[in-house]
């Protein structure tokens, strides 16, 4: 490696050991908005300057959850172990984001060091600390004198192209780059074929093949179609319950089959979505990480601020398996849950889920 220069790609793979560069040499790495590539650096990614880390994922793909167009390809970054946004440079946004590093923003631990010193700069500007921190929170100059916040989740399509879930040339690298091992990948792949199929068919035969996938999984001890319909009849008012669980509270998630009778038409449940994404973890016992009580929409950039207070699990957070058009996808966004949807149990610690899932440790890929 070259001793004069930052190197933009690193090709790393999840595993390996890195530390994070200094700050100067990542500032030396940032335009005057603060960014390499049109991704921000955040004030909150200070506090991981000089620490070593290993890579959770190579994040060279993500969801678009701006738009929902699908997924975005993203050069040459990776997600480190355990390192979310806690928000704090952006109005205690609760989140907690897995955080995308430029592999320019890291250097392997283990090969030949670098000559001391300050590595000269990739971008030829003067971006200071005070212009990082100054991009993440701006006045939206309306009637209202609102704050407007600037992420890398608000930023995301300035700083990928799109990736089309055709491109296979994605599933390779998921896999070659240690993001998902073979055996979750092949089931993955197995769902997303037959739910091809049942997606060109209509009436009698989609009900068939949806009856063959529900018994298959039966006969697997697994729940239905993630996608199946609520039963909550149109123009009716979801059910609701009140728990006032607390962080540190261990839950259990109740049935696939019980959460339907929650949920109308549209899967929603008082104006919060179920997503297929959360039935692998029915049946599971997890700790409560926290209340949500507000968010940054991601594409207004405006802080949103939660009536319901849903609650996150420790361990609970979208795999993209089940997920059209951004399967594999390593963002590992948390998953928001009612309280209907849970039951409080009083156990020292918690048991793993019904279905497999991939969960702690971070960096390891767990079979589905």
């Amino acid at each position: 490696m070259s001793s004069q220069t930052i190197p933009r790609s690193l090709r790393l793979k999840a595993g390996e050991l890195v530390e994070v560069r200094s700050r100067e040499e990542i500032l030396s790495s940032l335009d005057k908005s603060g960014r390499l590539d049109n991704l921000p650096f955040m004030p909150e990614m200070f506090a991981f300057c000089g620490r070593q880390l290993r890579v959770y994922k190579r994040a060279h793909k993500t969801c678009d959850t701006i738009t929902y167009s699908g997924s975005q390809r993203i050069a040459n970054a990776v997600h480190l172990e355990g390192i979310r946004c806690n928000g704090s440079a952006h109005g205690g946004c609760q989140s907690e984001c897995l955080i995308f590093w430029k592999e320019a923003w890291v250097k392997r631990v283990g090969v030949l060091p670098e000559r001391k010193g300050i590595v000269p700069a990739l971008n030829n500007s003067s971006c200071t600390e005070a212009q990082v921190l100054a991009q993440a929170c701006r006045a939206d100059g309306g009637a209202t004198g609102g704050l407007v916040y600037s992420c890398q989740a608000t930023q995301l399509l300035q700083a990928g192209t799109p990736l089309s879930w055709s491109d296979f040339r994605q599933y390779w690298e998921d896999y070659t780059s240690g993001n998902v091992g073979l055996k979750r990948m092949a089931g993955v792949m197995c769902y997303a074929t037959f739910n091809v199929l049942m997606n060109l068919r209509h009436g009698r035969i989609q009900r068939a093949l949806n009856r063959v996938y529900d018994a298959v999984q039966k006969t697997r001890g697994r729940s239905c179609h993630p996608r199946a319909a609520g039963r909550v009849p149109e123009g009716t008012r979801t059910p609701v319950a009140k728990l006032d669980l607390q962080p540190g509270e261990m839950v259990r998630v109740k049935s696939f089959d019980a959460i339907r009778d929650t949920l109308d038409i549209k899967c929603q449940n008082r104006g919060l979505s179920w997503d297929a994404e959360l039935v692998p973890y029915c049946g599971g016992e997890f700790r409560v990480r926290a209340r949500v009580k507000q968010v940054i929409d991601e594409r207004t950039g405006k802080m949103l601020q939660l009536k319901s207070e849903p609650l996150v699990l420790e361990g609970a957070f979208c795999q993209a398996q089940y997920s059209e058009h951004r399967y594999f996808c390593p963002r590992g966004i948390f998953s928001l849950w009612s309280e209907i949807w849970l039951e409080r149990v009083e156990t020292a610690s918690p048991s793993p889920p019904a279905e497999k899932t991939e969960t702690s440790p971070p960096g390891k890929t767990v079979p589905t």
